[in-house]
């Protein structure tokens, strides 16, 4: 435990150096959520989300856009580059196995993740006043099932990439279809009953809807819950059986 922290601090640390992903990954989405604030009809009350404002639908998207650049760019392309450049095969000679620096990746991206998402929730409340999660058991449930599910994939990603360039060009792939059926470009209320049943079953799809049941007050719905963490154990477990130290 005491070097899976160790190697989370030295980790972290070499994330921070990295100013284009520390952008894209902590301070994209906050940026993005403010100027789509910013705009007087985003603010308003609109009668084709039920008199819900466009704002408040958009916040559970951009948590769902910012899980996804962690999940499918940034964890991806750290682990290709190290098996790439042997960093994997030259911890498998020391007391710290290579598997350490998987856990403390996935620590480190999952608590970032967490406070980026925080940090959402927390703009959207105090600059615009969209609600918190009513029922906050519902909201960490969904919120964790989803992000095991994306970290699933983007270890998925990083198995079957052979070099760093092809993990980032890999996760792009995965990444836009995959916001897209979270809602980005076309809110899941507004799509056509095709595209909203394929988004169902899509894990951010899944996971939007799941955080929109939980700050409404709602229990997420069983099927959404089951669709995160069938993507998790399919997923993770395919990564498990393609990953390659070296």
């Amino acid at each position: 435990m005491s070097a899976l922290l160790r190697l989370t601090t030295t980790e972290t640390k070499l994330f921070f150096r990295e100013p284009m992903i520390v952008f894209f990954t902590l301070a994209f989405s906050p940026i993005l959520l403010v100027i789509l604030g910013a705009i007087p009809a985003m603010r308003e009350p609109a009668e084709e989300f039920g008199g819900a404002r466009m704002i408040s639908v958009y916040v559970p998207i951009i948590v769902a856009m910012t899980l996804s650049m962690f999940a499918l760019n940034s964890l991806p392309q750290l682990l290709a580059l190290y098996r790439e450049k042997g960093v994997l095969r030259r911890m498998r000679t020391t007391p710290v196995k290579p598997g350490v620096l998987l856990g403390a990746q996935l620590l480190m991206s999952t608590v970032l993740s967490a406070v980026a998402t925080l940090a959402l929730l927390a703009i959207g409340r105090l600059a615009f006043g969209v609600a918190l999660p009513r029922h906050l058991p519902g909201y960490v449930v969904g919120y964790l099932l989803g992000t095991l599910a994306m970290f699933a994939i983007g270890l998925l990603v990083a198995s079957l990439a052979p070099t760093g360039k092809s993990a980032v060009a890999m996760g792009t792939v995965v990444f836009f279809p995959t916001v897209f059926f979270a809602g980005l470009w076309v809110p899941r209320d507004k799509m056509p009953d095709i595209l909203r049943t394929i988004s169902d079953f899509t894990p951010l799809g899944a996971g939007v809807q799941s955080w929109q049941d939980a700050t409404a007050g709602q229990w997420p719905q069983l099927l959404h819950l089951a669709v995160m963490l069938g993507w998790t154990l399919v997923a993770g477990g395919l990564a498990a059986r393609y990953f390659r130290w070296e």
